[in-house]
């Protein structure tokens, strides 16, 4: 009988928080369901406190299920990552799977890679290129994917953007995965009892951590307008700001909006995530840029549908699966989009496809492909 394929994911993980350490757990899991055997190699330390916008890199809450996970590499430090590489040797995997999303980490991953000969090496790139673009970013992407012997991606944007950069290695277009742990959704009605939401008015919910690109000062000018501010609809802010708050409390100051937006500033772990998204109607991704987002599963897992802008990295499951609407990135076509939303026949036909489509973005099918591109003899 043949040994089974030996896989090591390289990336954030557990005890790290945050959806691409989370994931990460989740790919481990659905790997393991292969019969392959898989491990965790993580960071001893991530981001320099310093730059780090948020109040913890570290989840509080301990993941529900464990999966074998060593501590090995110092992201930023140059002369730790030849001991972390001689901690991969001992592992010995038959793939090393390198989760690639900002080019910070490209200067520790070339230096690993570099010195692991006779492992099969392969990135899964969430981002090739990072929402703050900096002069650099080029150069250590390029180098980086020398290293490789195959790229995977999350969407085929990010796909795209690799090909378009000149790298020239096997490359496989995959999809953002539900989670397969997330609680059930619950009653309406709890939910809002639970976080002491209003029970009648109709909410947008705007989730996830706040970003520039992210376009929440959108979603707030589009609540001002006419057709939205005179209504009882309210939009519900919920995750922790990596930026400067202040900027969007005086927006919705001016704009009047103090009693149509409720605030939850802090991190959502699991229990949060579930209550706000049995308690809202739809979700709202009115972002400026975007490579694919993790909202969209919890969207669909929830069944909640979409109002997104029209941009690559969050039009094509909306446009594949008919799960929502696609709008402008303007305040008035967002406002005119909430109200078709709720209150015509797309939202009961987006309900619909978001059910009747949950199985096909399972991490399940991700893992199958995901390893038979791995495991592919072109790469040997």
């Amino acid at each position: 009988m043949a040994t089974a394929t030996k896989v090591l994911l390289l990336g954030p993980a557990p005890p790290f928080r945050g959806g691409i350490a989370d994931t990460q757990l989740q790919l481990a899991f659905a790997l393991q369901e292969q019969n392959r055997n898989v491990s965790l190699a993580t960071f001893t330390h991530l981001y320099p406190k310093l730059f780090f916008p948020g109040k913890t890199q570290y989840r509080q809450d301990a993941a529900s299920r464990e999966v074998e996970t060593k501590r090995i590499v110092h992201a930023y430090n140059p002369f730790q990552w030849a001991q972390a590489a001689e901690e991969i040797k001992k592992i010995a995997p038959d793939i090393l799977l390198f989760r690639y999303y900002t080019p910070f980490l490209a200067p520790a991953y070339i230096q690993i890679a570099r010195k692991l000969k006779n492992i099969k090496k392969i990135a899964l790139v969430d981002n090739w290129w990072p929402h703050e673009r900096k002069p650099w970013d080029a150069v250590l992407n390029r180098q980086f994917g020398k290293q490789m012997e195959g790229l995977a991606t999350l969407s085929e944007l990010v796909g795209d953007q690799i090909l378009a950069s000149g790298i020239s290695k096997p490359l496989w277009k995959g999809f953002h995965p539900i989670a397969n742990d997330l609680p059930p959704l619950l009653s309406q009605k709890e939910a809002r009892n639970a976080l002491n939401w209003p029970q009648e008015s109709p909410i947008v919910l705007f989730y996830g951590l706040i970003r520039p690109y992210k376009g929440l000062d959108l979603l707030l000018k589009a609540f001002a307008e006419p057709a939205l501010k005179n209504t009882t609809i309210k939009l519900a802010v919920v995750g922790e700001s990596y930026e400067n708050f202040s900027k969007y409390k005086l927006l919705i100051h001016k704009l009047g909006l103090e009693d149509s937006v409720l605030l939850d500033l802090n991190f959502a772990d699991s229990n949060k995530t579930q209550q706000v998204f049995s308690a809202c109607n739809l979700v709202a991704q009115t972002y400026h840029t975007a490579t694919q987002s993790g909202v969209t599963p919890l969207a669909y897992h929830f069944e909640k549908p979409i109002l997104a802008s029209d941009i690559p990295g969050l039009r094509e499951p909306i446009l594949k699966d008919q799960t929502g609407i696609l709008i402008q990135k303007t305040p008035a076509a967002i406002a005119e989009g909430v109200l078709k939303l709720l209150y015509n026949q797309e939202f009961k036909v987006a309900q619909l496809n978001l059910k009747l489509q949950q199985e096909n973005y399972r991490w399940t099918a991700f893992a199958k492909n995901l390893l038979d591109f791995m495991e592919s003899s072109k790469m040997s």
